[in-house]
């Protein structure tokens, strides 16, 4: 009898195409799912009945209630290699083996430059004016070149952002609670002698750090103040490191230039929340990782994970 396996917010309904199944094909039907099950109850009903779920990040969570709810999981597969929605004690509890998959960086950092250059030049607004009928030309573009980028984090991500600055002639900074002047000069950029500094100081903001107890809540309302009123703060990490309330506060205040948003504190965004028609607002449905190279990425490594767990030999086992 062959296996059941969901594979959940398929939203472009790409997950069978942009990997080859067929190496499972023959001991597992695949079920993918284009819709969000909001909440506990949805997930347990919609779930009930399939042994292997693929999921996408960390967008589902799976807490250990979820998990005894579900009798017949064995193999949950994450995209990524850290997941901080899953709840390994509970899984291993109850026998179901948790995998991941290799993850690209490259994509958030080209959204990232999306965000920021479509902020600094209106690229929205000009384009909606153009296409409607609208004024030709109502936007002056903010200059890169020579201003101030400065970076909260510099992994990964951060550094291959700094980058691109640089390679705009801009002068970036960085800061971190643990970020080193060894690491910041390693990069090519400036060590900010402390957060508050580099809000205070910078023309652009742009934020890549982890979540975790120190950086939830990093941005509050006394931070965002800090920042000039033509500055622009970029987002793309996660949504709990920025006040969400403070940040709609400087948006509608005027009291910054703009922001560029890619995460948010409930995903879907629902349809009647404030951000969705906050002014001073880029904003794109958590796109960070959403590529063609990524995708292909994720999916075929999560068929190599069903097929390995089916031979009895699990690889890239989480946590």
């Amino acid at each position: 009898m062959r296996l059941r396996c969901a594979v959940l917010d398929d939203f472009q309904k790409v997950a069978t195409e942009v990997a080859d199944w067929s190496a499972v094909a023959d001991d597992v039907e695949v079920v993918s799912f284009d819709r969000h099950f909001d909440g506990e109850d949805a997930l347990a009903a919609a779930l009930a009945e399939f042994d292997i779920v693929v999921t996408l990040r960390e967008r589902v969570p799976f807490p250990g209630s979820l998990i005894a709810r579900l009798p017949r999981l064995k193999l949950l597969v994450a995209s990524g290699m850290r997941n901080s929605v899953i709840d390994y004690a509970a899984a291993e509890a109850h026998g179901v083996t948790v995998c991941g998959t290799a993850s690209s960086s490259t994509p958030p950092v080209e959204l990232t430059w999306a965000l920021l250059l479509g902020l600094a030049r209106g690229i929205v607004e000009e384009n909606n004016a153009l296409r409607s009928g609208g004024p030709w030309q109502s936007t002056v573009g903010a200059d890169l070149h020579g201003r101030r980028l400065g970076l909260l984090g510099l992994g990964k991500i951060g550094s291959r952002v700094a980058q691109v600055g640089l390679a705009f002639g801009m002068r970036v900074t960085a800061w971190s609670q643990n970020l080193t002047r060894e690491r910041a000069e390693e990069v090519g950029v400036e060590l900010a002698s402390s957060k508050e500094e580099l809000l205070a100081g910078s023309d652009f903001v742009s934020v890549h750090l982890a979540l975790s107890d120190r950086t939830r809540g990093l941005l509050g309302p006394a931070e965002l103040a800090l920042l000039k009123p033509t500055a622009y703060l970029v987002n793309t990490s996660r949504a709990a490191i920025v006040d969400q309330d403070a940040l709609l506060d400087a948006l509608r205040g005027g009291r910054i230039a703009g922001a560029g948003v890619d995460v948010f504190d409930v995903e879907p965004l629902p349809g009647d929340h404030p951000l969705r028609t906050a002014p001073r607002l880029l904003a794109t449905p958590h796109l960070g990782y959403v590529s063609q190279a990524n995708y292909a990425t994720y999916y075929g490594q999560a068929v190599e994970d069903i097929r390995a767990f089916l031979d009895g030999s699990p690889v890239r086992r989480l946590p």
